[in-house]
């Protein structure tokens, strides 16, 4: 017979805890993955802020047809996308400074045919830049549209993040023309 102490089974026990970690690891089902994306536009911080301060505003947005809402930029206003393609997205406000120009919100509905991730919540910041420029920066965290192991490829990890960065990319360089532009 042997014997073991018990600092000897607190080893075994923990060495044996250890050795599952990897199986464990593996079989979490999908991590948040995050986005950001920013642009220098050539104009004043309050202009730029102008454009997009309004939370029941998205107009700026290329892709959005008509925004509804109610709340206006009070925390927990709700604001409804319908999308030119025909999708709809509903998000709601869950911080709002007017003075350091920003504004946190999250995604309650969206189909993952429109935008393939779930549980997005992004920050949108402006910061002043040098020489009288505007440093918009979009900030994305969310999880891919399955949420289970083994997604398809239209709703994997990959998927979603190129889904966000084509999103706030293109929305930003738009951003940054129409501004520039003067329009």
């Amino acid at each position: 017979m042997i014997k073991i102490s018990n600092s000897g089974w607190k080893t075994l026990a923990l060495a044996c805890s250890l050795a599952a970690l990897p199986q464990l690891a593996m079989a979490h089902g999908p991590s948040r993955q995050k986005v950001t994306e920013t642009v220098d536009i050539n104009a004043p911080c309050a202009k730029v802020w102008a454009k997009v301060g309004n939370f029941q505003d998205m107009s700026w947005l290329p892709a959005v047809a008509k925004t509804e809402g109610q709340g206006g930029n009070e925390k927990g206003a709700k604001r409804t996308l319908t999308l030119k393609n025909g999708g709809v997205v509903e998000e709601s406000l869950e911080k709002y400074d007017g003075e350091a120009m920003s504004l946190f919100y999250r995604i309650d509905r969206v189909d993952v045919k429109v935008l393939p991730v779930t549980n997005y919540s992004s920050w949108l910041t402006l910061k002043p830049g040098e020489a009288g420029k505007c440093t918009v920066e979009w900030k994305g965290a969310f999880y891919r549209g399955y949420p289970n192991n083994d997604p398809p490829p239209d709703l994997n990890d990959e998927t979603a993040v190129k889904a966000v960065t084509g999103l706030y990319r293109s929305t930003l360089d738009a951003l940054k023309k129409s501004i520039e532009g003067g329009s």
